[in-house]
């Protein structure tokens, strides 16, 4: 039986309620990648004169994304914790625009998921944000280490 992406999208949407507060959307979900958007909301601008949103709500639209990224190389539900997420912030994140962040888990070992991230505005090679993240398993795998490829 294949494994249900949609299934997961929504309720990564449904049963996350700082997903579902923030209005974040699953815009495409395969194994091993996701893409989330955010959508604009003026109160999340840190200078409302320049324009310019706050990185917070940038940091947990990646922390989202990647964790969805890890479900969905799994191709289940299991308690995972964000053990690092490191950030380059490229550039500002302009008002008025929707946060689109795209996440690839790479690599998986028995007990740590390795994600890397990268978040735009209205260009995917203009990123705003590029992370790379580690997530502890909770559920130790007897699987061998891999590395995991997206899956068109």
């Amino acid at each position: 039986m294949a494994f249900d992406f949609e299934q997961l999208g929504r309720g990564f949407v449904q049963t996350i309620p700082h997903v579902r507060a923030c209005g974040m959307s699953v815009v495409a979900l395969r194994a091993a990648y996701a893409e989330v958007r955010l959508p604009y909301r003026e109160a999340w601008l840190c200078d409302p004169d320049g324009g310019v949103m706050n990185t917070g709500i940038i940091t947990t639209l990646i922390d989202s994304a990647a964790g969805l990224a890890v479900f969905s190389a799994l191709q289940e539900v299991q308690r995972i914790a964000t053990l690092d997420l490191r950030t380059d912030y490229l550039r500002g994140a302009r008002a008025g625009v929707d946060l689109i962040c795209a996440a690839h888990c790479h690599r998986m070992t028995p007990q740590i998921a390795f994600v890397r991230a990268s978040v735009w505005q209205s260009d995917p090679e203009q990123p705003i944000a590029q992370c790379q993240a580690a997530f502890m398993r909770s559920e130790r795998s007897k699987a061998p280490v891999t590395d995991v490829e997206a899956r068109p």
